[in-house]
């Protein structure tokens, strides 16, 4: 096992120090009301990690908060009124505010609740322990669920029963990995696995936007190869999309961004996972509900791969034409999934080149257009279209010349259609 966290219990004075963290505190905790951190912030604080989003619950009711706010002169906006939670926006910072809730009923796509006063019952109802930990404003812990000794243990499980998390939510299955990969320090709960494998034909009653999601948000994580083939022992990927995935491709283009030091991209390790085909892509578009503009990018570095296909680094020639016809972000993505796929080492220098080039080159631009060849004496018609693509290729032949003499060159061989 990694070592185990330390925990970094001086860390939450100073979360809490940020003045408009103050200034909303000190508004919702009134003599009746209690209002504490939860979730993320405490958690990563905790571990020393990164706070982005501060969520905060709360005994007060949505009107009460949205009252005591205006009163203060905080502006809010009731992002989910129905559900408990009123965005607060202070000094450009914004904190989502939800009253405390219990379940009533659940279906496994969603939950029937009612306002509570109880932290503690309020904490039972989330999913990974690790999760329902709160800080009140005198910067005490409160723990509910065995959500210290886990995080500082590197353990990730479920609150609880696994099985009837699972069921309260199907899409704390896919949570659980993406936890798992984010802030594991040791071997998958058995329990949880249980408890996924036996409930996941519950994937299926999921809608599409919340499995895309949260999948390409797990995408992104530090362990997304060794939880993916986790997720593919389980069969799980047969209830999310079906085309066949690669998951040594993903785990090569991993290694690869992680060496290079290059962020990592959720569509590009969408298709490194599961693009093997134009059929592929249309079956990922379908059930991750992919846009428009993100399917033609996957399309895009599908052709990438085509043109890299069976070839070492591609020439300067080659990265000019992809360029043009992709982009230079289709292009520089491309080639880092094509460097990946190719067996040579991180620091190959032809791959080397090859990056650098896709990321300097100037992308070429055709420089001639209908009125050009008008202009020349060529007739209005159909045959300008033709006359421009037969020039197209011989200056993509020529290796994108843009000289006067050069562009001149490109319609010696073509007659002039005269009117």
């Amino acid at each position: 096992m990694t070592h185990p966290n330390t925990l970094h219990f001086e860390a939450l004075p100073h979360l809490l120090a940020q003045p408009q963290l103050q200034r909303v505190m000190s508004v919702l905790n009134t003599t009746t009301e209690e209002t504490r951190l939860v979730g993320g912030a405490v958690r990563n604080a905790l571990i020393g990690r990164e706070v982005s989003d501060i969520d905060l619950a709360t005994t007060a009711l949505p009107d009460v908060i949205i009252a005591l706010c205006t009163k203060a002169d905080i502006r809010t906006i009731p992002t989910g009124y129905e559900h408990g939670t009123i965005t607060a926006l202070i000094d450009g910072k914004t904190f989502e505010i939800t009253t405390l809730r219990e379940d009533i009923a659940t279906d496994g796509r969603r939950a029937t609740v009612a306002f509570g006063r109880s932290f503690a019952h309020d904490a039972a109802r989330r999913d990974l322990t690790i999760n329902a930990l709160s800080l009140d404003a005198q910067g005490h812990v409160h723990d509910y669920v065995g959500g210290l000794d886990d995080l500082s243990q590197g353990r990730v499980r479920f609150i609880g029963q696994a099985r009837e998390r699972v069921r309260e939510d199907y899409l704390r299955a896919l949570r659980f990995f993406r936890f798992h990969s984010a802030y594991a320090l040791d071997d998958f709960d058995r329990e949880a696995l249980s408890a996924i494998s036996a409930e996941k034909e519950g994937l299926r009653s999921l809608s599409k936007e919340r499995i895309r999601a949260e999948y390409l948000k797990l995408l992104i994580t530090p362990r997304a190869s060794e939880v993916v083939e986790a997720m593919n022992r389980q069969g799980l990927h047969a209830f999310l999309f079906s085309p066949r995935i690669y998951p040594e491709r993903l785990h090569a283009l991993i290694t690869l961004t992680d060496h290079l030091h290059i962020p990592p991209h959720s569509l590009l390790r969408l298709a490194a996972l599961a693009v093997g085909s134009k059929e592929a892509i249309g079956v990922l578009r379908d059930n991750l509900r992919l846009s428009n503009q993100e399917t033609q990018w996957l399309h895009k570095i599908d052709d990438v791969l085509e043109r890299t296909k069976g070839t070492s680094a591609p020439t300067s020639h080659v990265i000019k034409l992809m360029l043009y016809l992709y982009g230079r972000d289709a292009t520089s993505h491309g080639l880092l999934l094509a460097h990946s796929m190719s067996n040579a080492a991180p620091d190959d220098p032809n791959w080397s080149i090859a990056h650098k080039d896709a990321e300097t080159t100037a992308i070429p631009v055709f420089p001639l257009t209908g009125a050009d060849l008008i202009a020349r004496g060529y007739k209005t018609g159909p045959d300008i279209g033709r006359s421009l693509k037969q020039a197209e290729m011989r200056w993509i032949e020529a290796d994108f010349p843009s000289s006067d003499q050069a562009i001149t060159a490109l319609l010696a061989d073509e007659p002039p259609h005269y009117g």
